[in-house]
């Protein structure tokens, strides 16, 4: 009889392991929101003028959200103003000091960064 009851216990079957990678995604996504949060990126974008005639693009990152993801100087005069000027450009530009000691990395001149400050609208100097 206990040869019968020993035979019909069969061992238990090793549990299938659980893939680790969901969990591993979730912790990566969670860590990008949290820096995302404390350094608040933004895009700033100066189209090609006489003192920059190549234009330039660079990612800084902020302090509060006091300008736009996509900025431009011509995009702050569209916001404050409703239209771009040479005067207004000139005091835009005067941000960039502000901005300075926050630059992450500098890029070549982006139209497509700069259409998206300005809301598709494109100035000439």
């Amino acid at each position: 009889m206990e040869d019968q009851l020993i035979n019909q216990v069969s061992p238990l079957e090793p549990e299938k392991k659980k893939s680790k990678l969901p969990l591993i995604f979730l912790i990566i996504i969670i860590i990008f929101v949290v820096v995302f949060l404390l350094i608040r990126p933004g895009v700033f974008t100066i189209q090609p003028i006489g003192a920059l005639p190549e234009g330039i693009t660079f990612v800084y990152h902020s302090k509060g959200s006091e300008m736009p993801f996509f900025s431009s100087p011509d995009g702050l005069c569209l916001g404050s103003m409703g239209g771009v000027s040479l005067l207004c450009r000139g005091m835009a530009m005067g941000s960039l000091e502000e901005l300075a000691d926050r630059i992450l990395f500098r890029l070549p001149y982006s139209r497509w960064a700069y259409l998206r400050s300005t809301g598709g609208r494109e100035f000439t100097n």
